[in-house]
């Protein structure tokens, strides 16, 4: 069973400035719930209780959102609003959390390198919460595991994206399998659309073998001088280690205003709908 899932937070949020300057943007809400929240529920919904935190300089705000408010407890205690604070409470007493820094900025595949010492050697979960995702029936990373189980190699979520957009992501290429899943020979970073095999496109989960920190080790830097973990999973697929898995439901890209606002649209829907409006 895979029971722990790394969130990397220690990117700046750039795209979101001045709203992140001092305020990490993994604590950008959709309706009243932070991006990060959403992330952790969709790790423990899919057994992942130990939740470990690749943060950096200002992230002090995900600590405290995963710890206890006492005075605002005790203030909203016996009170409606009690009530809102139901589901984080589950999340602190149903995970634990476990945090290291990032120092310096150098790609999704140091920051993962980083973990090392909060995953220990055994197969785990990676979500970046930027990408927000709606599973159907079951949440994306519930359904990875189930892939994982079946194919015991790294696994990383998929689904196309127009070719002029391919720049933006690492993609991917390889044998067409069952249940979704193809079974990768070759990934690209970022590559222009003149170059890219294919449209398929990486998205923020990711669950990986333990092997994957001493391919890290030896990655030399690549795109914009970053350790990416698309290359360290290149030197996996090529053992036909990986598996790419077009997941069941949808992707919100909330990096990004017009994702986020389209996230923002879709929830408060989805809860007009349920409380009959």
């Amino acid at each position: 069973m895979i029971t722990k899932c790394l969130f990397p937070v220690a990117g700046y949020g750039t795209r979101f400035l001045p709203a992140t300057k001092a305020q990490p943007k993994e604590m950008l809400p959709i309706l009243t719930k932070p991006l990060i929240q959403y992330g952790v529920e969709e790790a423990h919904n899919a057994g992942m209780h130990n939740i470990a935190f690749v943060t950096g300089r200002n992230k002090r705000a995900i600590e405290d959102h995963f710890d206890i408010t006492y005075e605002l407890e005790d203030k909203i205690s016996g009170t409606n609003k009690e009530k809102q604070l139901e589901g984080i409470r589950d999340l602190i007493e149903q995970c634990t959390f476990s945090y290291t820094r990032q120092n310096t900025m150098r790609g999704l595949g140091d920051a993962i390198l980083t973990g090392e010492s909060l995953i220990g050697y055994k197969p785990f979960g990676v979500i970046l919460a930027d990408d927000l995702c709606v599973g159907v029936p079951d949440s994306v990373m519930l359904q990875m595991v189930r892939i994982y189980e079946k194919y015991r190699c790294s696994v990383v979520a998929v689904e196309e994206v127009p070719i002029e957009q391919v720049e933006k992501y690492g993609i991917v290429s390889g044998q067409m399998l069952e249940d979704g899943c193809i079974r990768v020979d070759r990934m690209v970073e970022k590559p222009a659309p003149k170059d890219s095999p294919s449209n398929l496109a990486i998205i923020g989960r990711y669950i990986l073998t333990p092997d994957i920190f001493e391919i890290l080790m030896s990655t030399s830097p690549g795109k914009n001088g970053e350790i990416q973990i698309t290359d360290a999973l290149q030197t996996q697929a090529k053992r036909g280690k990986v598996i790419a898995y077009r997941f069941l439901g949808k992707r919100f890209d909330c990096g990004s205003v017009e994702g986020f606002v389209e996230a923002t649209n879709y929830f408060f829907k989805c809860q007009s709908k349920s409380e009959g409006h």
